[in-house]
């Protein structure tokens, strides 16, 4: 099997932060970018992790679960990670979030497929590819 056709499908040089409290879903998730050229921090499970790996290594886009370990809510995160420079894209479960956090570029609904990852990253290795 050959290389993808479409540039945008490769994420070879992103780095992406990921934000996923349950463990399966992070690493499935992980590896799926993995394959597709990302460089990928995390699972992080808490916004507390999820900072201290963007600071250890400045993601261009992140992948954040919305409902996190213990409850918490991820619209701070996203709001800080945005601040930084960050590509944001929540992911749910939920069929409706409680609220929208206004930075993010993007909502997936779990499950969702490698296309739909894909055109939400779009922007990011557009952006990679351009620098």
């Amino acid at each position: 099997m050959g290389e993808p056709s479409d540039p945008t499908a490769n994420l070879s040089g992103v780095r992406i932060l990921l934000v996923e409290d349950s463990w399966p879903a992070g690493i499935a998730l992980r590896g799926l970018l993995r394959v597709l050229g990302a460089e990928v921090s995390g699972p992080a499970a808490t916004s507390t992790d999820a900072l201290r790996l963007a600071s250890e290594r400045p993601p261009d886009a992140a992948l954040v679960d919305f409902n996190l370990r213990g409850g918490e809510l991820a619209d701070g995160l996203v709001e800080q990670l945005h601040e930084q420079g960050v590509h944001v894209v929540v992911t749910t479960g939920y069929t409706e979030l409680p609220r929208v956090p206004r930075h993010a570029v993007a909502v997936l609904h779990k499950p969702f497929g490698e296309a739909e990852l894909l055109a939400v990253l779009r922007p990011v290795v557009s952006r990679k590819a351009q620098a």
